[in-house]
């Protein structure tokens, strides 16, 4: 029997999850955005052009030649060895004692947060984070039904007097901070800011979510230790990785370092969510370790990508409106400005693009009251030139006076 279509029931709604969050309006951007003729500031995406793709396919042509069989099966969810003992020593390397059994490898370090909103979250659960904070972060712990707040910070990262404040009257599950080249600030935390944010952690019962997809690319400045590695956080902080920007985000490969309880919870949730991470990738990635020189491929990346800042900061005072602050991010991606009121930069948008050149707006980056005289730019997809012109034309669109005033100087914003 035939129903007519007037008669059909409605199926049943989507998740509330679902409903409740948006998409990603730096992805609504970049699709607005795409045509050639734009400078893209808005993007997060690394320079293609610094890839070492001969590399990367020498690594692929060897595992598939050699060891076809085992490159195109199915794997263990925890990962392949050989990657997870190589990650394991360049982390040891780097101040942090880790065995491979330490390592779970995750599809991007996107996954590695989900995973642990699954492992971590029930819906109502609060967790704390930085103001302003990654944007794919926020989104993350709304679809696990988080209640997400900010703690107030400054140049040098989150207040400890104000995070244990909340820590003590909000009882969050997590802090989850990016405290190197953050996204979307380029800010640092300092090392004694990371020490009270540890020593806060172990006095007060917290987990700390410690994201360092920047760290590597340092321009100038010494290495800060991460929080993992301060005594009072070792045992409830979780280190996540990824080689999307120091060796390409094709490949879907970041990982986890934590404790061995909560990292069998998020292997479990892996295992209901794509089971293992591509094999042929672990090995590609692994074998590109063994037989290549990944640390002086970064220092390449970070060497061009600090000449790209280096123009940006050149031209910010005369594309910005008089009166705007902006900070000298020591590396990684990023650079935040805010304009002097009455701006709105999303507003703005619109008449920036026309001059076919784009940003981020600041506002989407806050769990609480956004500022929206703040915008991110990205100064790495864009040679020294290109940077120059792009910062014409945002000038253009955003009607910034000609000539450069001594006032307009970089200045931490906090």
């Amino acid at each position: 029997m035939t129903v007519a279509p007037s008669a059909l029931v409605p199926v049943p709604p989507l998740a509330a999850r679902a409903r409740s969050v948006g998409g990603s309006p730096v992805r609504d951007i970049l699709a607005v955005t795409a045509r050639p003729e734009v400078i893209n500031f808005a993007g997060g995406l690394p320079a293609p052009e610094l890839f070492d793709a001969e590399g990367i396919a020498e690594a692929f042509r060897a595992v598939l030649a050699e060891t076809p069989a085992r490159a195109l099966q199915y794997a263990t969810t925890e990962g392949e060895p050989a990657l997870r003992a190589a990650l394991a020593e360049r982390t040891t390397a780097r101040g942090l004692p880790t065995d491979a059994d330490d390592i779970l490898v995750t599809t991007g370090s996107q996954q590695a947060l989900s995973l642990l909103a699954t492992a971590l979250l029930e819906p109502g659960d609060t967790v704390l984070v930085e103001s302003p904070c990654y944007l794919a972060a926020l989104q993350a712990f709304a679809l696990a039904g988080a209640r997400i707040v900010a703690v107030p910070g400054d140049a040098d990262g989150v207040d400890p007097a104000a995070l244990e404040e909340l820590v003590v009257r909000e009882r969050p599950k997590l802090l989850y901070t990016v405290p190197t080249f953050q996204n979307p600030t380029g800010r640092t935390m300092s090392a004694g800011r990371r020490a009270a944010v540890a020593a806060v952690a172990g006095r007060c019962g917290l987990w700390i979510v410690e994201d360092d997809p920047y760290g590597e690319l340092r321009f100038e400045g010494e290495r800060v230790p991460w929080i993992a590695s301060y005594e009072e956080a070792r045992d409830r902080t979780v280190l996540l990785g990824s080689f999307s920007k120091v060796m390409a985000p094709g490949l879907r490969l970041g990982w986890l370092r934590a404790p061995a309880r909560l990292r069998r919870a998020c292997a479990v949730a892996k295992q209901a969510a794509d089971l293992h991470t591509p094999t042929v990738n672990q090995l590609a990635a692994a074998r590109y370790l063994a037989d290549r020189d990944l640390d002086a491929h970064v220092a390449r990346v970070a060497g061009a990508y600090r000449e790209r800042r280096d123009a940006m900061l050149t031209g910010l005072a005369d594309a910005l409106p008089a009166g705007s602050v902006w900070e000298r991010p020591e590396g990684g991606m990023f650079l935040w400005a805010r304009l002097p009121e009455p701006y709105d930069t999303t507003a703005l948008l619109a008449e920036v693009v026309r001059h076919d050149v784009a940003y981020v707006p600041g506002a989407p980056f806050y769990a609480a009251e956004p500022d929206r005289s703040t915008m991110r730019l990205c100064f790495v997809t864009q040679t020294p030139e290109e940077i120059g012109e792009g910062l014409r034309r945002l000038g253009v669109g955003l009607g910034a006076p000609g000539p450069v005033s001594p006032t307009r100087s970089a200045r931490p914003v906090g």
